[in-house]
């Protein structure tokens, strides 16, 4: 055989097996096909067409939404409406409410000069309430984590976010949980109540803090409907996805004996989505305690006062240590109805002599606590917390030298870290995004989604870009969108490896989810300090202030999901002589896949909601445009587009990828030689 005779066949091989690649990945090589054109025209159309404005330029748009806003300000401001008078009088209630819980915890009622029950009863009814519906080993972390509260100094404000978190929190699930449950359910449903749960999720807390202060005043009422706002769609997502993920085999098994839909609710599906709505209603939580700071703006009570105070006067130290009192009583609250959830079968474990003596414990507990009430009722000592041990002054100063500290010696080299990163990637991908023209950019997306998640995520994309375009922000919105999807590509791989190592192991998840609750539940501008001094006010910072927040979400989603693989399922994997690599990646990963996309998801719209306290760093881009918006009266208009605009861009990412995954998981049961099932998504939409 000649030496042309076997290259020529040596080239058709190669060519067979290019072929083949490109047959396998269509989708990925016409993504790469996309980027690589998008890159050739940007690198002759830079910086034309951007439709960039200045930040003291308003458009009509921008002036059709002030004159609304004003308005709708003075509309509010008769009290002949009848909508004005209804929303006033959900407004006092809310507030009579509050402050009655106040009068009986934290704040003398006149003529009394203290409080109905003081620091004693409130310590013995927490006690009891949570050996009642958690267990004895939770009342060891629910008592010194009270009297933790008053040895930093925050004894009254950590009561006041307790109850404002719990009243949020009740009436978020007694709302959430029924409406996932009718989402999981009904498609019609779930197609109706999904954007609007975008918009609850995806709209920055500053944007809607100037329509609730217009509808609530300044108070406790707007913070509890602020936080209703922003604490309530992770229950019902996470419940939805909860119930859509309920083994079908076992549920046709109820029906067919001839259970009805009630029956098999309460019997069957509630119960095994049991967990994965413990999660939502643990998110729920820590979104309610995530706004305490936030909702300090609109004069909420508790420990988002101090922390921005401490801010303010460059005080590090005192915003940390009420930061470190939400994270106390986040991982409180978080431990409970975690605990609570199995607290049931523990029960039933423990026996009859079990359930007899957990009645005489509680009826010594209530007898205790009455005491304990009347004592913090009648003696200043056991009513007013004592002023020692004060814990709070010696962290508030260590707190204060570590930042220092931080200045002086690791700026320098963190800054380099920063500047290489964001001259080698960041600019290049914003550049790409930003400065290319605006129909050039859009083309791109459009492709992209279209690639992606089919016809559905194209109509999807283009409603949304079209909107962007309306509003007149799209340099900035393209601005946003190059962090927000840095940002998220850090989360999920991040959630990947965590939730992994969390899932295969429960020693690891002990050791990891305090953190995780500390990333979640600290206001974002305590740990946003030590990272503005290591790195600067610039997008870098901003970055890693959204992955601080969105990374903890994500990584409890993706161990939740894996640890939900059946461990007869990993036996069978190991029995084929599967090594560890191969059993995470060929079958935990997979099976775990609603989860995973559920958890890209949710980081998604946590990097989203920071864009505001990213714009205050530096970030840019439609952040800056709210807050700008936020302080001046002139520019109201400019900042509703601007969050308008965000939540646009939240529902485009959201479409393109769950579609996507549904359109990935039909093209691997049809690889597999099965027909694509044709049931709810277990993506959020």
């Amino acid at each position: 055989m000649t030496t042309a005779a076997t290259s020529s066949r040596a080239r058709i091989r190669d060519e067979g097996r290019v072929v083949a690649v490109v047959r396998a990945h269509p989708r990925l090589w016409a993504l790469l096909a996309v980027v690589v054109g998008w890159v050739i025209v940007w690198s002759f159309t830079e910086g034309t067409h951007t439709l960039h404005i200045g930040t003291s330029t308003s458009t009509g748009v921008h002036d059709w939404l002030q004159d609304l806003s004003e308005n709708l300000q003075d509309a509010f401001a008769s009290p002949s409406d009848i909508v004005v008078r209804i929303i006033s009088g959900l407004s006092d209630g809310l507030d009579s409410i509050f402050t009655w819980l106040q009068h009986l915890f934290t704040v003398a009622p006149f003529p009394r000069p203290f409080p109905q029950f003081g620091w004693l009863g409130i310590v013995a009814l927490a006690a009891l309430a949570t050996f009642a519906i958690a267990g004895w080993r939770l009342v060891l972390l629910v008592v010194p984590a009270f009297l933790l509260f008053g040895f930093l100094g925050f004894w009254t404000e950590s009561v006041d976010t307790l109850l404002i978190t719990l009243f949020s929190v009740v009436f978020s699930c007694l709302v959430g949980i029924p409406l996932g449950i009718w989402m999981a359910h009904s498609k019609v449903v779930s197609a109706i109540v999904t954007p609007v749960l975008d918009v609850m999720q995806t709209m920055p807390s500053f944007v809607y803090l100037l329509p609730f202060s217009i509808l609530f005043g300044i108070g406790p009422a707007a913070a509890i409907m602020v936080t209703l706002v922003y604490a309530t769609p992770p229950v019902i997502r996470i419940s939805a996805h909860g119930l859509r993920t309920v083994n079908p085999g076992v549920v046709e098994a109820t029906s067919s004996l001839g259970q009805t839909a009630w029956q098999r609710l309460v019997k069957v599906e509630l119960p095994l989505a049991k967990r994965t709505i413990i999660v939502g209603v643990n998110q729920t939580i820590m979104a309610a305690l995530a706004m305490a700071t936030i909702a300090a703006y609109i004069d909420g009570p508790g420990l988002g006062q101090p922390v921005i105070d401490g801010l303010q006067r460059n005080q590090f130290g005192t915003a940390a240590v009420a930061g470190i009192c939400i994270v106390v009583l986040a991982i409180t609250l978080d431990r409970t109805t975690t605990a609570a959830s199995v607290r049931a079968e523990q029960a039933r474990r423990a026996g009859n002599h079990g359930r007899r003596l957990r009645r005489i414990v509680l009826v010594a507990g209530s007898a205790g606590t009455l005491v304990a009430l009347y004592l913090s009722h009648m003696y200043v000592w056991a009513n007013e917390f004592p002023s020692s041990p004060d814990l709070g002054t010696p962290i508030r100063n260590a707190v204060d030298d570590f930042g220092d500290w931080l200045l002086t010696d690791l700026s320098g080299f963190t800054t380099s870290i920063q500047d290489g990163f964001t001259n080698w990637f960041l600019n290049p991908v914003q550049s790409l995004v930003a400065e290319s023209p605006w129909f050039v950019t859009g083309l791109a997306l459009l492709l992209i989604a279209m690639i992606v998640g089919g016809l559905r995520a194209l109509v999807a994309t283009f409603v949304c870009l079209a909107g962007i375009y309306l509003l007149d922000l799209w340099y900035n919105a393209m601005v946003t969108l190059t962090s927000v999807l840095v940002a998220t590509v850090l989360v999920v791989a991040i959630a990947v490896v965590l939730g992994v190592a969390m899932g295969r192991n429960l020693t690891t998840d002990r050791v990891l989810r305090p953190f995780l609750d500390a990333g979640q539940t600290i206001p974002p501008f305590v740990p946003l300090i030590p990272v503005l001094i290591l790195f600067g006010p610039n997008r870098f910072t901003a970055i890693i202030a959204g992955v601080i927040y969105a990374a903890p979400i994500a990584t409890k989603l993706v161990a939740d999901g894996i640890r939900g693989v059946s461990s007869e399922t990993i036996e069978a994997s190991r029995s084929t002589g599967a090594n560890r690599w191969q059993e995470i990646t060929k079958v935990q990963l997979p099976m775990a896949r609603g989860s995973v996309l559920l958890a890209t998801n949710q980081g998604l719209l946590y990097v989203l909601s920071m864009v505001v306290i990213g714009a205050m760093v530096g970030a840019g881009g439609l952040g800056f445009d709210i807050i700008w918006g936020f302080r001046q009266a002139d520019f109201v208009g400019k900042g509703l587009a601007a969050g308008i605009t965000i939540v646009l861009l939240g529902i485009m990412l959201d479409r393109i990828t769950t579609y996507g995954a549904a359109r990935a998981g039909e093209s691997a049961t049809l690889k597999a030689g099965r027909r694509p099932q044709r049931g709810p998504s277990t993506m959020l939409g």
